[in-house]
């Protein structure tokens, strides 16, 4: 069995992070700042809420950064209809093996972008919100 590698030195993990950021500034011009914090808060295992008008690079910010960052990304469009279980999961039956095989939901992935939050209902918020506090 492989070893972990040894953890990375502050200034490693500085000049890394610096790393990052200019990849993705070859991308995404002119949010060096939004980008900044979100990378820390990545690092930090925390969560980003991104406010912008429309059209402004924030999903090509977050797959950029995803990217850079050798993570799985996913992107949900959130709609009045969305379920719960659409960003979560749920157990799907398998009439084959005659059981329900867990079908993980977007959340379940590296990083992953909600767009439009609000426009979803209540309870698919909620369910957003305790992924995130609960992580799981």
């Amino acid at each position: 069995m492989a070893q972990a590698p040894p953890p990375l030195s502050v200034p490693e993990v500085a000049r890394t992070g610096q790393d990052v950021l200019t990849e993705v500034g070859t991308v995404v011009v002119g949010m060096r700042s939004t980008l900044r914090l979100a990378l820390a808060t990545v690092l930090a295992g925390g969560h980003v809420l991104f406010e912008d008008a429309p059209g402004l690079g924030k999903t090509l910010a977050a797959r950029s950064l995803a990217a850079a960052l050798g993570l799985d990304f996913a992107r949900l469009q959130c709609t009045p209809d969305l379920l719960p279980s659409d960003i979560t999961g749920s157990y799907v039956f398998d009439p084959a093996a005659g059981t329900f095989d867990f079908r993980r939901g977007p959340v379940f992935t590296g990083l992953f972008l909600a767009d439009e939050i609000n426009r979803t209902a209540p309870k698919t918020q909620s369910a957003l919100l305790e992924a995130m506090a609960e992580r799981q």
